[in-house]
Parts: C-alpha cells; structure tokens; sequence
C-alpha cells in the first residue's frame, strides 16, 4: 500500500510539473523540447499585459508573429520580475509610455524558430534574453572601452522591433502590442532580435540562469567593476 502511495504521489507531483513546463502546450515535456507545427506560424498563447500607466496587469490571450530575419521566437520558461518592470509599469518616464505593452527581462527558454540570417541559434536551443545585445559591428561594439552598442543597447522607450518598425505582438482583433527592453519575457512566448538572446549549456537549469539576465550580470559589474571586489574581499 505504501509503494501504492508513493507511486501515486510521484504522478501527481510530475503531472504538475509537467503542467507548468508545458506553457499552454506539449512543445516542453518532462524537461525536453519537442519541435511542433509552428514554425512558420502566428502562436496563439497567454502573456501578462500592462494597458496604461499603474493599472493591473491582465493575462489576455495575444497573437506573436513568426520571426523576420535576424530574430528569433522563443518559448519562455522560466522569468522574473525586476524594479525595471515596475519602474516602467509606473509610467515613471513619459518616453516610456507605449501601452498596452508586455514588460518582463529576467527569463530563460528555448528557441521555438528562428528567422532569416540567424546562424548561431537553431530550433531546440535553451537561451537567455538579454536587455543589452552587441550587434557586433558598430563602432561601441568594436570598442575595449564599452559594451553598449548602438544598436541594441538597453533602451527603454523602445517598442518596436528594428528591421519594420512594427510588433511582433497583437490582440485578438489586430490591435498592436508593444515591445519592452528587446525582450518582453511576461508572455508565454516572445520575439526578441538574434543579438539579444543568448544561448547556454543545455545541461544548465533554465530556472537558474533566467537570473543572468539582470540580476546576477548587475550584481556581477558592481561587484567587479565598480567595488573592485577582490579575492579576500569583506563586502556586504
């Protein structure tokens, strides 16, 4: 009766874990993806939407285009929530008021599709969402000094993607949703350009590394940067 229990508690334990990694659909199962149909595709899916300056975020069903070149779709796993988010939520900054928008730039997933051009990711690929991409050829990008490109550097009043000037996100009936810090990562998928997404190990855990997006790499550039923080180092 005991290893009855026990078998049943383990099924029950998986099922709900395999509910909250599958994100609306079978594509992640038990750990894995598994490429489906929709490449190619506008996904239909669930994403947390700010409509104006501190009003609730409502979870409304959104439409996300396939990728244009030199962009990729990602399935979002795993994200958080920063000060940045709720900085922007607030409408603290006019220029940042684009609504309804997805915030959201702390996350981790796996590449659903990728678009024209995109060499270094492919379908199957676990990645982080950056704030802060390097296009790799402007002149900020080339530089030892900086790592803010010009192109791709964090910018929060931008809203829509670089190559067409329009969104990858839409309401049911048509209407446009806006982008956030390159990555809007509140939504059960998402459209960011190639060099704002970085792969990792697939053998990391995708729930960890989402921290890399903000969190730790923050932590990381006061640490080495601005404390000059040792080894032997007392900080606090």
């Amino acid at each position: 009766q005991q290893t009855s229990s026990s078998t049943s508690s383990q099924q029950t334990k998986t099922q709900k874990e395999r509910k909250m990694g599958s994100m609306g659909d079978e594509s992640y199962t038990d750990g894995h993806f598994v490429s489906g149909e929709t490449r190619g595709k506008v996904i239909n899916c669930k994403a947390a939407v700010v409509w104006g300056p501190k009003e609730p975020l409502v979870i409304e069903e959104v439409q996300v285009d396939p990728p244009k070149k030199l962009e990729v779709r990602i399935k979002i796993i795993y994200t958080s929530i920063c000060h940045t988010d709720l900085s922007a939520w607030k409408g603290e900054n006019e220029s940042q008021r684009a609504y309804p928008r997805i915030l959201g730039h702390e996350a981790s997933g796996i590449v659903e599709s990728v678009g024209e051009g995109v060499v270094d990711m492919q379908e199957g690929d676990h990645v982080v969402p950056i704030f802060n991409g390097e296009c790799g050829d402007c002149v900020y990008c080339k530089s030892e000094k900086t790592n803010l490109c010009g192109k791709f550097r964090v910018n929060p009043m931008k809203s829509v993607m670089d190559i067409d000037g329009k969104t990858r996100f839409s309401t049911k009936d048509g209407r446009p949703i806006y982008h956030f810090l390159n990555t809007s990562t509140f939504s059960e998928y998402t459209v960011p350009d190639s060099a704002c997404a970085v792969k990792i190990n697939s053998n990391d855990s995708l729930k960890k590394m989402r921290l890399l997006s903000c969190g730790v790499s923050t932590g990381v550039g006061g640490a080495w940067n601005t404390a000059d923080v040792k080894s032997g180092s007392s900080v606090a």
